[in-house]
This record gives C-alpha cells, structure tokens and sequence, in this order.
C-alpha cells in the first residue's frame, strides 16, 4: 500500500501532517516507510492516526527485544525478549512477546495481545484478547474486546472494560467501575470502586465487592462476602461463604431471570445470617445452602 498526497486529502488528514508528508516525500510512499517516517520524527500522535485511517497490514516484525521511546507499528509484532516503551506503543496487528510489556502512556493493539510475563501500561486498549503470564497493571483504563486472562493480580485504576470472559488467578482490583461481557473468575478478591456488571456469573475465591451497583446476569459465587454499596442484582443464585449486604436502601434480588417456584434450587440466597434488604429469591444458612 501506498500513501499519497491524495489519499491524505481523502482522509482528510490535518494541514500539518499534509505539509510534512509534501516535503518528506516527493511523491507516493509505502505505508510502512512513512509510519516510521512519522516516528522518527517525533509524530506519534500522527502515526497512531494513519493506521486508524489506512488499517493494518499483514507484514510482521521480528525483534529479540525492543526499548524505545515510543514505536508505532501498522502490522504484527513479535519479540522474543521483554517489550519497553516510554510513551506510546501502538500496534495495527497483533503483539506476542515471551517476556513482559511496559508502555509509559499507551498500549495499543488491534488483534491478540499475548507476553509471557507481566504487563504494566497507563492506558490499554486491546482488539482481541489478552493473556498475560504474570500479572497486569493499569494507571488509568482498561479496554479489551476479547477474553482476558491474567496469571496473577489484575489492578485497575480507571474503569475497566472487557467484552468476553476474566480469567485471573489472583485478586481484581478496580478503581472505577468494571463491566464484563460473559464471566468473571477469581483466584482472590473482586473489588470495584464503582459498579460491577457480568453478563453471566462471577465466581471468586474471596470477597466480591462493589462500590454502586452488583450486576450479575446468571449468579455469583464467593468464597467470602459478596457486597454491595447500591443493589445486588442476580439472575439466578447468590451463593456466598460470609455475608450478602446490599447497600442502605437498596435490595437483594435474586432470582430475577427464573420463577419464583423455582427460586429453592435455581434462585438460593447463602449467607450466614439472612439479608436484612432481600427482595426475591430463597435464603439458606451458609451451611447448609453449599452442601
């Protein structure tokens, strides 16, 4: 692929970057050549900008190990070694790495994101899905459209955004509010400081805890609390090793996506002592409700 003068006028690019592309170049350029160009010089926020508008391509990059001040890549990459960048690392494919990946402001990848150990970044923002081999950490956003799965702690500062299934082995943390498109399970604590939403179920070995609203579109599974500072809201059961406590003025509903005939065995409450605001569903001792 080739960009030129008049494919930058179609994209309506910037007069700036226009202008710089004119003396750069004296005439039609490879993409590839061109994103490099633009970094070289310093123009991220440019580069970023012509893979959003041109897509990617099917070339792939090899390194044993990349560092950097910033790189922009429209294709894959692949590195052997760890991944460290200072601001933006922006990739219009998929980026596979064998040992861990830092990115100071921006991580960016259209396709797969998968590194053999941990993964540390500002802001991500992945296409498809991400697998980390040790554990991931976030200064501000997280979006990922795919599944992601974590070998270890996952800290979110920001909001947190995931269109398939959380798999982690250890505790999720998240500053703002964390929504999920299928599941969510948990080797330790879940906790949120606003909203959780799950469209299926959450199953975790400690705490489940929310800092609005707990959302669950099948049931919740805790090996200790599940608690809430608004309502708790389940399609089907809640099943807890400590305490179910919604917050002041909000109610304990579970049960919502079954009948209410049903509610003994598909819409169970289990706590140890029962919700002083449950709404629906069958509350059982904690005892008694996991045997």
């Amino acid at each position: 692929m080739e960009i030129s003068t008049t494919a930058l006028r179609a994209k309506r690019s910037c007069a700036s970057g226009y202008r710089w592309f004119a003396r750069r170049f004296s005439s039609a350029a490879e993409y590839l050549r061109v994103v490099d160009a633009l970094v070289d010089d310093g123009r991220i926020d440019d580069a970023c900008w012509l893979i959003d508008r041109f897509g990617p391509v099917d070339a792939v990059r090899s390194l044993d190990e990349l560092s950097a001040e910033a790189f922009v890549f429209p294709g894959s990459l692949q590195v052997r070694h760890g991944v460290e960048v200072d601001t933006v690392l922006r990739i219009g494919g998929s980026l596979s790495t064998g040992g861990g990946v830092r990115a100071g402001t921006v991580l960016m990848v259209d396709a797969d994101l998968r590194c053999g150990a941990g993964l540390r970044t500002e802001r991500l923002r992945c296409g498809g899905d991400v697998v980390a081999g040790w554990s991931v950490e976030a200064s501000g956003s997280l979006v990922c459209a795919g599944d992601l799965r974590v070998q270890g702690d996952l800290g979110c500062a920001g909001a947190l955004s995931v269109g398939g299934t959380l798999v982690l082995s250890g505790d999720l943390q998240v500053g703002g509010a964390a929504e999920c498109g299928k599941s969510l399970r948990a080797g330790g604590h879940v906790v949120c400081g606003e909203g959780l939403k799950v469209g299926h179920g959450v199953q975790a070995a400690g705490d489940v805890r929310s800092g609005v609203h707990l959302d669950a579109g099948w049931g919740v599974v805790a090996g200790g609390d599940i608690v809430a500072e608004g309502a708790i809201r389940a399609g089907e059961s809640l099943v807890s090793g400590g305490e179910v406590r919604s917050g002041a003025g909000y109610g304990v509903h579970a049960g919502s996506s079954v009948r209410r005939e049903a509610w003994s065995s598909c819409g169970r409450v289990v706590s140890r002592t029962r919700p002083g605001e449950l709404r629906s569903g069958a509350w059982l001792p904690a005892a008694e409700g996991t045997a």
